[in-house]
């Protein structure tokens, strides 16, 4: 009798944990960027995405994938508490690739009540004119 009373305290004590953790919810001010214009002579260019955690628990990014390798998203690595704001950085290198548009995806993975968060940039390399 004794097991089963422990047992069952045990699994309410930490179901009572994890619903005292709260949901993330991670909101972004914007969830793409255009770039415009710029030359391949000055080919890597940058922008931020900023965050906010809406939710009543922890925000933990597990993941940022960018599309290709010419694009490289920076994250925190810290949980966002509740209320707080992040930015992810995301850098696009175009050097050594063909002039022209381009358009990129950077997937992230985190514990928000929406999983999974795409963010797209995108924007155009012309042709630099001492070629």
């Amino acid at each position: 009798m004794k097991k089963i009373f422990l047992s069952a305290l045990l699994i309410t004590l930490s179901a009572l944990f994890v619903f005292a953790q709260g949901t993330a919810l991670i909101k972004f001010e914007k969830t793409s960027h255009n770039f415009g214009s710029f030359s391949e002579s000055n080919p890597k260019v940058t922008c931020t995405f900023k965050f906010t955690n809406a939710g009543d628990g922890p925000l933990v990014i597990h993941q940022a994938i960018a599309s290709c390798g010419c694009t490289v998203p920076q994250y925190p690595k810290e949980p966002i508490k509740p209320g707080e704001s992040g930015i992810i950085t995301v850098t696009y290198d175009g050097a050594g690739k063909f002039p022209g548009h381009f358009r990129k995806t950077i997937t992230l993975r985190t514990n928000s009540k929406d999983e999974i968060t795409r963010l797209v940039i995108e924007g155009d390399m012309m042709p630099s004119a001492d070629k």
